[in-house]
């Protein structure tokens, strides 16, 4: 624990506070505009998540820096977290290096190439790239479109005579890959022409290198030279493809960025839209890790500093998904790298906010990949399985595992999931789903506890039906190793009375709570507190969150049915058969809505007349 009279030291600037271990290894790293009052709220005795509960209970010490404002410690802070990569710090994961595109345009002859770190040299450079996957991707691409060189010969001023030994050009000349400058095929001006559209590309600026491209065609065409206007024409049709196959529009004007965020368990993922010239010219996603317990306001606010920290360039405007706590203090930052105002913004409507949660969808898509992905790695499973064991106190690795969980909104059509998983990953094909009687009533742990029933009094059943030699359902009939309820006590003591009326009491039965992770067993009234960082809680949340993943889809379904027959079923003369033609025809009733009153008589079982006087019903 840190000494009282430590922190009643800390002064009330501005600046940055370091919490340290006992062997003086930094834990966290914070900013705050009052350094005071910010320490002094990590020991206050209530609300306090177990991650920073966790962390405040292993610091030893607390360092700080003063700094003159807030905006010198948010730059402070971003150095110092990349400096000491704190365990509790939400970080960009292997952030160590973003590999970027360098064109050294101080060169005489420049060069395109990768680097993993920005030089104030005089280059140009584009990126961070997440991944070197996707760098290559774009090197590859650019080297097809321009012929620029990609060798590392020094190539002096055209005053100096080439060297001798380079009597003839490389491979790359022939085909068409390189212009040769290294034994003046070209001169420099028109060298640096390919150069300057390759920095155009880069940029974004498509249209403009086209029209220099068909600018450049033409001159050709006029001097007769039709063999280089042919090879300018092809240029233009490989730019134009690329453009076409790999960008698509996007809203407007302008230049601004994208960030959209998807948060898990234990990991989160950010999508970057670069928006140059109102088109999608790239895109970039980062996951980070540490973002347990944390808000959405600050996820996104530790991604913002860390990604724009290394930016090679950073836009006017960007986009995001809410008003950040210290929006004020970040468009300031962002403005002092960029030289100029930048300003955070958030879309309530229109068409940048359906880009916004495009962007967001595809980072929710890319962090499920990431879970995908865990998965496949069977020796993270092993060690998950083996710490399931242990901590609760299973005979033996949990082969089966069925978890459950209930989908209602205000008590309106109560439905639950039932997934499988075995040797750690799931079996989508006994996965289970179960219409809950009565379900228009408010109460979790009923439905709870008759899904419980339900089930296995079907694998009680089925179990009996083969010990008489009559065959059994696969399905239904294997007993789980393991049975996981979401939930917390109540759920997990309705789940036991299900299996007691159901005649299966010496299940091995568990709940989660998701607020904290808590996981309850029967007869003990504590929690077990995986550690956050435990593979088998890991496997516990993925599990957790299939079950609710299915049970509300499910729902979505019997909820927009109900809706579906609830509307028609009001007009008199629509019975179940007209009913289901008209949805069968249109999709849904928002279809049907939309449908001119011609093509709604056209639906067999209606007229005219019936089909305008539902137009009119719909429209009221």
């Amino acid at each position: 624990m840190i000494d009282p009279d430590r922190i009643k030291n800390v002064p009330t600037s501005p600046g940055v506070y370091l919490f340290r271990d006992s062997a003086g290894q930094v834990l966290y790293v914070g900013k705050a505009a009052s350094l005071k009052s910010r320490v002094r709220s990590y020991f206050n005795p209530t609300g306090h998540s177990i991650r920073t509960a966790t962390m405040t209970a292993k610091a030893a010490d607390v360092d700080w820096i003063v700094t003159d404002s807030e905006l010198e410690a948010v730059m402070l802070e971003s150095n110092l977290i990349k400096q000491y990569r704190p365990r509790f710090n939400i970080r960009l994961r292997d952030d160590k290096q973003f590999p970027y595109i360098c064109v050294s345009v101080q060169e005489p002859f420049p060069r395109v190439f990768r680097v993993r770190r920005t030089r104030k040299d005089g280059a140009r450079y584009f990126g961070p790239y997440a991944n070197s996957g996707s760098l290559n991707e774009t090197l590859s691409l650019l080297k097809k479109l321009f012929p620029y060189r990609s060798c590392d010969i020094s190539i002096p001023d055209e005053a100096v005579s080439p060297d001798p030994v380079l009597a003839r050009p490389c491979l790359e000349y022939f085909i068409k890959r390189c212009t040769a400058p290294c034994v003046r095929y070209v001169d420099r001006a028109t060298y640096r022409e390919t150069i300057g559209q390759v920095l155009l590309f880069l940029e974004g600026k498509h249209e403009q290198v086209l029209r220099d491209l068909r600018a450049k065609m033409r001159a050709h065409a006029d001097g007769l030279n039709f063999e280089a206007a042919a090879h300018v024409r092809d240029q233009i049709q490989a730019v134009e493809r690329s453009v076409e196959r790999q960008k698509i529009s996007a809203v407007g004007g302008g230049e601004y960025d994208v960030v959209g965020l998807a948060q898990g368990d234990r990991d989160a993922s950010a999508q970057v839209f670069h928006i140059r010239n109102g088109r999608i010219v790239d895109r970039q996603h980062f996951l980070l890790d540490n973002p347990s317990e944390a808000s959405e306001d600050e996820v996104l606010s530790a991604f913002l500093k860390q990604y724009y920290e290394r930016a090679a360039k950073i836009p006017r405007q960007v986009l995001v998904s809410l008003d950040l706590a210290e929006r004020e203090v970040l468009e300031a930052w962002l403005a002092s790298l960029r030289g100029g105002p930048v300003v955070l913004v958030v879309p309530r409507r229109g068409e940048k906010r359906k880009l916004l949660e495009m962007v967001t969808e595809n980072a929710r898509q890319i962090l499920e990949q990431a879970k995908q992905r865990w998965l496949s790695d069977r020796e993270k499973i092993s060690i998950a399985l083996a710490e399931l064991e242990a901590a609760l106190a299973l005979p033996a690795q949990p082969k089966r595992i069925e978890c459950f969980d209930i989908s209602t909104i205000q008590g309106a059509s109560t439905v639950a999931s039932m997934v499988v998983f075995e040797d750690g990953r799931p079996k989508n094909s006994e996965y289970r789903r179960f219409r809950i009687q009565g379900s228009d009533q408010q109460d979790d742990f009923a439905a709870m506890r008759e899904v419980i029933r339900r089930r296995f009094r079907r694998a009680v059943g089925a179990a009996s039906t083969e010990t008489n030699g009559h065959g059994g359902e696969d399905g239904w009939a294997r007993v789980p190793d393991l049975v996981i309820v979401d939930g917390g006590k109540g759920q997990l003591s309705a789940a036991l009375e299900g299996l007691a009326q159901a005649g299966a009491p010496n299940l091995k039965i568990v709940s989660l709570a998701k607020r904290h992770e808590e996981v309850f067993v029967p007869r003990r009234s504590a929690a077990i507190l995986l550690p956050r960082e435990s593979q088998g809680l890991y496997l516990l949340q993925r599990i957790r969150d299939e079950a609710h993943r299915f049970a509300v889809t499910y729902h979505r379904q019997v909820r927009g049915r109900r809706a579906q027959v609830s509307v028609l079923d009001g007009f008199r003369g629509i019975g179940p058969v007209r009913r289901r033609a008209l949805i069968k025809t249109f999709g849904s009733v928002k279809g049907l809505r939309e449908a001119s009153v011609e093509e709604i008589a056209a639906v067999p079982g209606l007229n005219p007349a019936m089909a305008a006087s539902l137009k009119r019903y719909l429209a009221e």
